[in-house]
């Protein structure tokens, strides 16, 4: 008859010991592993990037001096190495400078504009929009009114025009302290207004008064202000925002304009209308070397405007123009 023995409460607790201690050993095991493949991992992982800055070093440093048949790669100094580093930080930072397009790389160069013509865009389209009014409105006026009107009578006309500009172009004479020039341009206007039939004849320039052409544009000039931006006004074409100021004091002594006021009605608009046509007329043939000369008629008519008024303001003799010169 087999016997049993009880267990004790001791061997029990002491069963249960061991048991507890051999899991907590295995379970050690596995960490110090696991620990050990992430240490080796992590080791390979720094080689393999030592070994790819070291090869960019001795690239970029070029071939190291040495007394040996060949340099080896450990060579390379470690200032090579930490330049070279620095050198792959900034390619990476680099490449992120500039700003994201969407669906598009960043265009090569960006539009550029010069300070003279900050408003460029806006300009064009109102320069573009002037041609189409020109080439439908002012242009076949110009070329039928040349057509009707004789040769004589259109430099008899002209005249007119002149003489009466001879008033304004006095009075702002006198604003720049032109003494020598007022009292050229009113003798202008006395002779031709008299013995040259109200202007027809221009008789003071055959006995040697020399017309000068003078607005308040180049009067604000003369005494300091500054040019501003350039400009193309609807109808009225190239301008600059100081420009475009005189040309409101200029209207205020346009014997034509202010004339309108105390005759008839229809007198203005038939006067200021033949005197526009007179002069859109007297630009037809320079017209024609413009558009096969110029390869952007825009610029062309842009620089060609700036550079006359700088001459007039200046009197022929400008001074020079310098990069950092506030418009």
């Amino acid at each position: 008859m087999a016997r049993f023995v009880k267990p004790s409460t001791l061997s029990l607790l002491l069963l249960g010991f061991l048991l507890d201690g051999c899991a907590t050993a295995n379970k050690n095991t596995t960490t110090d592993a696991n620990t050990a493949a992430a240490t080796n991992a992590s080791a390979n992982t720094n080689a393999s990037a030592d070994k790819t800055i070291m090869e960019s070093a001795a690239n970029t440093a070029g071939p190291v001096a040495s007394t040996g048949p060949s340099a080896p790669v450990d060579s390379v100094s470690s200032a090579d190495i930490d330049r070279a580093s620095d050198n792959d930080r900034k390619e990476v930072q680099e490449s992120f400078n500039g700003p994201v397009f969407k669906n598009a790389a960043p265009p090569a160069t960006y539009p550029a504009y010069s300070k003279e013509d900050p408003w460029e865009p806006m300009n064009r389209a109102v320069f573009s929009f002037n041609e189409s009014v020109d080439d439908y409105v002012f242009r076949p006026i110009a070329e039928g009114y040349k057509w009707i009107m004789p040769d004589p009578l259109q430099v008899a006309v002209g005249n007119v025009f002149s003489n009466l500009n001879d008033i304004p172009i006095t009075i702002n004479n006198l604003l720049q302290f032109k003494f020598n020039n007022a009292l050229t341009s009113s003798t202008r206007l006395l002779l031709n207004s008299t013995f040259g039939l109200a202007g027809i004849v221009d008789l003071a320039s055959d006995v040697g008064f020399e017309k000068h052409d003078e607005d308040f544009g180049q009067t604000l000039g003369y005494h300091g202000v500054a040019s501003g931006p350039y400009v193309v006004l609807p109808f009225l074409g190239p301008s600059s925002t100081r420009d475009a100021g005189g040309r409101v004091l200029d209207m205020a002594t346009d014997p034509v304009f202010v004339g309108s006021f105390f005759v008839a009605p229809f007198i203005g608009p038939v006067v200021g209308g033949s005197r526009a046509a007179d002069a859109r007329a007297g630009l037809l043939k320079s017209e024609k070397t413009l558009d096969e000369a110029a390869l952007d008629k825009y610029e062309f008519m842009r620089d060609a405007y700036l550079q006359r008024r700088r001459n007039l303001v200046h009197d022929g003799n400008p001074p020079k123009i310098e990069e950092d010169e506030d418009i």
